[in-house]
């Protein structure tokens, strides 16, 4: 009698190319459509613009939710993901900056944390894997909140002035929690270091 326990077994590994993955590139190739709508002027072009940016983000959450659910969480959506959502991001940033609707000292301060705390997490890569925590997918939820207020054209809208202090405010906390959550990665890149030098 066979004693092979299927339980036992290693689950399949999910392939490369899954929906998931597919999205998350998606999502990278959408970052240049976007900032070119944003260098032409017309409220037209702007509501385009907007509406790629905002087809992105959602990617964002839809390949996430596909990955966990059908089991298509690989370590490359782990490492594309975070690194696509900085790209739509931060084009968002700089070119809103760049036209006069964001201080620059918001956006650097985001990009400084943002791909720091990316090429930490490529540094550790040797030592594991380090997931989007929960308060990283907060902040990202908070920044494509605000980014997607900056965006729309406001002089649609009545009382402009109140969505634009919307607009700082939301941005404001999504500035905060951005800075915090840069630390904590910097102290669970750490831990995680010296957990693998312990058992080396």
């Amino acid at each position: 009698m066979s004693t092979h326990d299927p339980a036992a077994s290693p689950a399949p590994q999910a392939p490369l190319w899954n929906i998931a993955n597919i999205l998350t590139m998606s999502r990278l190739v959408m970052v240049p459509l976007f900032v070119w709508l944003m260098f032409f002027d017309g409220t037209w072009w702007r509501l385009a613009a907007f509406a790629v940016f905002v087809v992105a983000a959602i990617t964002d959450r839809v390949d996430g939710e596909l990955a966990r659910r059908r089991n298509l969480v690989t370590d490359f959506g782990k490492i594309a993901d975070p690194i696509a959502d900085k790209a739509l991001t931060g084009a968002a940033l700089v070119v809103l900056s760049i036209q006069g609707d964001l201080w620059w000292w918001v956006t650097i301060a985001i990009l400084v944390r943002e791909w720091g705390i990316t090429l930490l997490r490529f540094a550790v890569l040797r030592f594991g894997v380090m997931p989007a925590s929960s308060g990283g997918k907060l902040k990202t939820v908070l920044q494509i909140v605000a980014i997607s207020i900056y965006l729309f054209p406001l002089n649609l809208l009545p009382f402009t002035e109140v969505f634009t202090w919307i607009a700082h405010a939301v941005m404001a906390v999504a500035l905060a929690i951005t800075l915090w959550t840069g630390l904590t990665y910097i102290v669970d890149a750490v831990r995680l270091v010296r957990a693998k030098g312990a058992r080396t």
